[in-house]
């Protein structure tokens, strides 16, 4: 094997990486907590130990107007109504998988239409994209007229796809001014389409984004748009994402 050698001192001698000695440890002055043991699930769109399973495949507990949709060999379909959890949500990662109809009627915004709002407030689109013209910005993965995704990574309609994301709430100061905005990162199908995207704000159609709510946390809806989507194995994970605390000064 050869080794790298440098002259040094008239010397001819190995190159060997540099040891410890006569160095100090640098540290980052944080005190970090020891990470929690999480069990991954047997597949990558499998739950999580620690993961609120929201939709399993036999009922909308988890969800207020659940009694609405139908539910068929573990799949829920819309039916009429918008739905929203029970329990409130923050910082967050979320998984769900949806169908939109093999038959494919409509065009645009009315075609497999529905969407996740995170927090109620911040859209991530639901839409049959698959060779379907709209809106870039309304486009499936969109973070609804704010920001196109990166690539359509859209599956034809009548198949099932994924969505894998991260989701960082905003932040507020004791007045209620904005101190950090929320940002939202989005796996479609495996394929990043969102990558710690800036949400300026809630994602309405008829008006600009603004911050109009101080709250850090809130229900996720899946949106009712007269169209008949179909979902499976949603479930979320909490994410303390505000770890450590720096050390006090000596």
């Amino acid at each position: 094997m050869l080794r790298s050698r440098v002259l040094l001192a008239g010397l001819c001698v190995p190159l060997l990486a540099a040891t410890a000695a006569g160095f100090q440890e640098w540290k980052s002055g944080i005190k970090w907590q020891e990470p929690e043991i999480v069990t991954p699930g047997e597949t990558a769109a499998a739950p999580p130990s620690d993961a609120i399973i929201l939709f399993g495949g036999t009922d909308l507990s988890a969800w207020e107007g659940g009694d609405k949709w139908k539910i068929e060999h573990g799949v829920a379909t819309v039916n009429g109504g918008t739905i929203k959890t029970k329990q409130s949500f923050g910082d967050c990662q979320v998984h769900l998988e949806f169908r939109t109809p093999a038959e494919v009627k409509g065009s645009g915004q009315g075609r497999g239409n529905s969407g996740l709002h995170l927090m109620g407030q911040y859209e991530v689109q639901i839409l049959d994209s698959y060779d379907n013209t709209t809106y870039y910005d309304g486009q499936a993965s969109a973070i609804y007229k704010q920001s196109p995704p990166l690539v359509n990574a859209s599956r034809p309609p009548g198949t099932w796809q994924t969505y894998d994301i991260v989701f960082e709430a905003p932040r507020f100061d004791e007045n209620g001014a904005l101190v950090r905005p929320a940002y939202v990162t989005v796996l479609h199908n495996g394929v990043a389409t969102q990558v710690h995207q800036e949400i300026l704000g809630g994602t309405a159609w008829h008006k600009p984004p603004s911050y109009d709510s101080t709250a850090e946390k809130g229900p996720m809806t899946l949106q009712w748009h007269n169209n008949p989507v179909s979902f499976r194995n949603i479930w979320v994970r909490e994410l303390d994402l505000d770890r450590g605390e720096e050390y006090p000064d000596a």
